[in-house]
């Protein structure tokens, strides 16, 4: 039974890779404008979780329901969609497109979903400002820090207005100062758009922004309330 008030939750998950099992009956859920730290060593099932949550991989059996729709019965283009739309992504190195500028790189998931030129670089603009990067719109990511790009990259997952946000070790890349700055700014802005935040990471000091932790072992989970751990 999907969790009452949920927005996403997966049921079961099972996928493995050749003789190795990655997930062995996980389950998961997250509420609107919830943040939830998935937890684990390295190995444990988190990245391939987050996978199938985000109809990035379909799982071998199990369950994953987004706003009432199933995700593992949509079409890779309803999925695929999906992600364009509804969903956030934020990597560990950012993944910004080399050749544009930081303007173009948050403007780009709303060019993609049709929005015209002007209005999508005045939205990309504010969250720039937002994020406190605006004095590098025009300068491509090989012009920048790493922190700077970080929240360029946030900026992008946030300007489609997403529901739903994964960060995949969001400050993996970057020093404990900025990752600091990178996560309150991330956190901060995704309670304000009411989107709920997936938050893969294996540092405590990250984790202990959200609302709650889930820990992947052995492609299990368990469920507890953050900081109690």
């Amino acid at each position: 039974m999907t969790p009452e008030g949920s927005l996403l939750a997966a049921q079961g998950l099972r996928k493995t890779y050749g003789a190795t099992p990655a997930l062995d009956g996980a389950d998961f859920s997250i509420h609107p404008g919830e943040v939830v730290a998935v937890m684990g060593p390295s190995g444990s099932g988190k990245s391939t979780l987050l996978h199938c949550l985000a109809g990035i991989i379909q799982p071998d059996e199990g369950t994953v329901t987004y706003a009432g729709h199933h995700l593992t019965t949509m079409t890779d283009t309803q999925r695929s969609t999906l992600r364009r739309t509804d969903f956030g992504f934020v990597f560990q190195f950012g993944q910004l497109v080399p050749e544009l500028t930081a303007l173009e790189n948050v403007a780009l998931p709303l060019r993609l979903n049709g929005t015209p030129r002007k209005k999508a670089q005045e939205h990309a603009h504010h969250w720039l400002t937002r994020l406190e990067v605006e004095t590098i719109a025009h300068k491509r990511p090989g012009e920048i820090s790493g922190g700077q790009g970080q929240r360029v990259a946030v900026a992008r997952a946030l300007a489609p207005t997403p529901r739903l946000i994964f960060a995949d070790e969001p400050t993996g890349a970057l020093d404990t100062l900025n990752g600091e700055r990178v996560m309150n700014l991330l956190t901060d802005a995704a309670r304000d758009t009411h989107a709920a935040v997936v938050l893969v990471t294996h540092e405590t000091r990250v984790a202990a922004y959200s609302d709650r932790e889930i820990i992947v072992r052995d492609g299990k989970t368990r469920d507890i309330m953050a900081g109690l751990a």
